[in-house]
């Protein structure tokens, strides 16, 4: 609680106080899991969840298929609602060595986007 900033909105006090929304907040840890589960940091195979596109007209190595969900639940699935945001990192991003090299350029690309 900040006593004196009663009077601003959600928005200008996450400006001021130099944080992000829950919104973004969220699409970073989706991304992040994302990033672990691809480079083997997690102990998942990226098969059993996902599968690659095989356009391979645009984007980088790691792009994925997002198939069709009819009901709205299944909208909302970890492996659903990432792939669209997934597919848009550049491949730069997505070649890091490290997972704090990633997160890094991450929270810089996320910037550059407008997200708060």
């Amino acid at each position: 609680m900040i006593i004196n900033d009663r009077g601003l909105t959600c928005g200008e006090r996450l400006t001021r106080l130099g944080l992000t929304t829950l919104e973004t907040r969220r699409l970073r840890g989706d991304l992040t899991e994302m990033f672990k589960i691809f480079k083997g940091f997690d102990d998942v195979k990226p098969a059993d969840f996902f599968t690659m596109s095989s356009t391979g007209l645009r984007g980088h190595e790691f792009k994925l298929y997002k198939p069709r969900a009819h009901l709205d639940i299944r909208k909302n699935f970890f492996t659903v609602r990432v792939i669209d945001e997934w597919n848009r990192l550049p491949e730069s991003l997505l070649h890091c060595g490290t997972l704090s090299t990633f997160k890094k350029r991450l929270d810089c690309y996320l910037k550059n986007r407008g997200y708060d």
